[in-house]
């Protein structure tokens, strides 16, 4: 794990150096690549350059269904909303994990009846049924532990989120490992993927860092880091992807940017 701490951190180094993310527009394009893939990774079709119409002008991409316009709309607007708290620094709380799921699902969310009671997705409800990984069947917490979870994830994020870090590398250690920790709970019905990606990226911008993205091409392995993570209940093997992931990711903007 050291030796991709400080590849991360040197690699971050250097973007910084160039100036990379002071390019005009690029914190802009930036977040609308990682709404687009962040999305792209749940079914959405809708390219970059659609969503930068989309999101800029109003012109709606043809060739897409309703859900996969609106899905990406409300990731926009939970993301624009994340930003506006950044200098305020919010406890996270089980209620803003779930307003957080509210605008992630605001329009593609659907409301559900069991034994149990009901319960709408679209209003960031924690789940009321069980729920697989849809890989070989293997379930996620029973729904009668996350709300306890949750509290428990809170409080936990809460307080690392206050010690003192000795790099960047460390905080994006601990955005992964919330990101890890959150989606093992999964608690909700549908979101839990782009909400844990949310939080991430919340936790690296409010410390002034690039967030990460995590490319469409990527999601097997993604997945596949996860699963192996969840089965073997250490979050190693996800989190040094999710590191890997990143150091990719900027050693290839270095490349594009030097002359």
């Amino acid at each position: 794990m050291n030796t991709i701490y400080n590849e991360l951190n040197n690699v971050l180094q250097e973007f910084n150096r160039l100036g990379i993310a002071e390019q005009f527009d690029f914190q802009k394009l930036y977040l609308y690549s990682i709404i687009t893939h962040s999305t792209a990774i749940e079914g959405s079709t809708v390219t970059e350059i659609e969503n930068t119409l989309m999101f800029d002008e109003g012109i709606v991409p043809g060739g897409h269904n309703v859900t996969e316009q609106m899905m990406n709309l409300d990731l926009k607007r939970a993301y624009d909303y994340v930003n506006g708290l950044l200098d305020k620094k919010p406890s996270i709380t089980v209620d803003f994990l779930k307003h957080l799921s509210a605008l992630i699902m605001r329009n593609t969310g659907s409301s559900y009846t069991t034994a149990l009671g009901s319960f709408d997705s679209s209003a960031g409800d924690l789940r009321l049924v069980n729920v697989s990984a849809g890989r070989g069947g293997k379930s996620y917490l029973s729904y009668q532990k996350v709300p306890q979870r949750l509290e428990d994830f809170c409080k936990w994020l809460n307080a690392e989120r206050q010690r003192p870090f000795i790099d960047a590398a460390a905080i994006y250690a601990l955005s992964f490992e919330a990101h890890y920790r959150l989606v093992s709970i999964h608690p909700w019905v549908d979101g839990n993927g782009r909400t844990c990606r949310l939080l991430m990226n919340m936790i690296q911008m409010e410390k002034g860092l690039l967030p990460s993205i995590l490319k469409k091409e990527n999601k097997a392995k993604y997945i596949e880091a996860l699963a192996m993570s969840q089965d073997s209940e250490d979050s190693t093997v996800f989190v040094e992807f999710m590191m890997d992931s990143m150091v990719a990711f900027i050693r290839k903007s270095i490349e594009e940017f030097k002359p």
